[in-house]
């Protein structure tokens, strides 16, 4: 039976920080979840200055598919957390199945041409923070939007969700070399 998308992304994450543990790079997990402006939540699977431990793992396990995609706000408050940081090199990884849309997120339900918009701008608003960002979606349109979307930022379009988990890392260490 075919995977999961969540799984997938899930078995990335724990990759990833492995990856990132044996490097000694500081890194933060988070995941986000929106239900209209006023219903954001971000999701803290590893905060940036939290030591690894066994907790995260259990946090991982516990990630399921919530409400909607509203990535401009989510962007935003990573962003926060990573101007805050000492490093020389912030990244953040954006991994998303989707398309950004949420209630309210545009004239009405139809409308992508906001939710596009406004996650254009939280990615500009990064940049301009000396932060790198970089969006990575396993959505097969995702050319389509991301392209306008992510004018001079990097993005990369899974065409297959498996290879998500060789991926990720190989792409950090390309932004980070």
């Amino acid at each position: 039976a075919p995977r999961r998308v969540i799984d997938v992304i899930k078995e990335s994450v724990v990759l990833m920080i492995n990856a990132l543990e044996a490097t000694g790079d500081g890194y933060g997990v988070y995941g986000f979840s929106g239900h209209g402006r006023e219903n954001v939540d971000l999701l803290v699977i590893k905060g940036i200055e939290e030591k690894f431990s066994d907790a995260i793992p259990r946090r991982i396990d516990r990630i399921v598919p919530l409400r909607s995609t509203r990535m401009g706000a989510a962007i935003r408050h990573a962003s926060s957390r990573l101007a805050a940081c000492e490093a020389r090199t912030k990244i953040l990884f954006l991994v998303s199945d989707g398309y950004p849309q949420d209630k309210d997120y545009g004239r009405d339900n139809n409308d992508r041409e906001y939710a596009l918009h406004d996650t254009r701008m939280a990615l500009l608003e990064a940049r301009h923070k000396n932060i790198v960002p970089f969006c990575l979606t396993i959505d097969i349109a995702g050319h389509d939007y991301l392209n306008g979307m992510s004018q001079g930022i990097g993005y990369e379009v899974l065409d297959n969700i498996e290879s998500l988990p060789e991926r990720l890392p190989l792409l950090y260490r390309r932004l980070t070399s």
